[in-house]
């Protein structure tokens, strides 16, 4: 009888632990996410036809870019969707030299801040992969030096537009993942700011950016 009984309560701890377990080894993909991110930014004008020697300037500048995004997911039968943030740095600038140059008109020009909003929809590929497309909208900050070296003028560029990737993520355990994605932006629209604070009007722009980031996350 009490080999039985051992038998019976074995059988119930296992019969308790095996959906845990299952739980564990089959991530949702649903839930809260935290996130740290890096990779390589790169940021150039959408068209050279007004750009005066055009073909002696590396008109691209290029660098890591680094940052933290937030997000939440919810499986509706089989398909991830979710809304997402993201706060990003990047060090992409160039480097002219501008000494002997007694004209404004050139500049040196450094990537700032980049933040973006949107959405993402995803298939999970086995048990502990999702492959995804995102979208949304972006804003980014350029800040610009003009020199004379003499008078030096400083000024914020901002720029509005939308961005469109896609990517994959992978779970490592029930509660944290990595993640690798491409992303292309187009900023359409831009706002100068002045050292004071004032603003231009808005003005038309062409600008793409290309990015290839990695991260790492936890969700709740």
């Amino acid at each position: 009888m009490k080999k039985v009984l051992s038998l019976v309560a074995a059988g119930s701890m296992i019969a308790i632990a095996a959906p845990a377990m299952a739980q564990d080894e089959a991530p949702s993909f649903t839930g809260f996410r935290l996130e740290g991110l890096v990779g390589y930014d790169s940021s150039r004008p959408g068209s050279s036809a007004d750009i005066d020697n055009a073909g002696d300037l590396d008109q691209s500048i290029d660098n890591v870019a680094y940052g933290v995004g937030a997000g939440f997911d919810g499986n509706l039968g089989g398909v991830v969707v979710g809304i997402e943030g993201e706060w990003m740095q990047s060090e992409a600038k160039t480097d002219y030299d501008t000494f002997g140059f007694t004209t404004f008109g050139v500049s040196n020009i450094k990537a700032g801040r980049d933040l973006y909003v949107g959405a993402r929809v995803g298939v999970p590929v086995g048990s502990h992969a999702l492959i995804y497309a995102k979208g949304g909208y972006t804003n980014a900050r350029y800040d610009v030096l003009a020199t004379d070296n003499v008078t030096d003028t400083r000024t914020n560029i901002n720029l509005d537009g939308w961005r469109v990737g896609a990517g994959a993520e992978f779970d490592i355990s029930r509660n944290f993942f990595v993640k690798a994605e491409y992303r292309y932006s187009n900023y359409g629209k831009g706002q100068v700011e002045a050292p004071s604070g004032l603003e231009s009007d808005r003005f038309d722009v062409d600008v793409d950016r290309h990015q290839v980031i990695a991260g790492v996350g936890v969700r709740f």
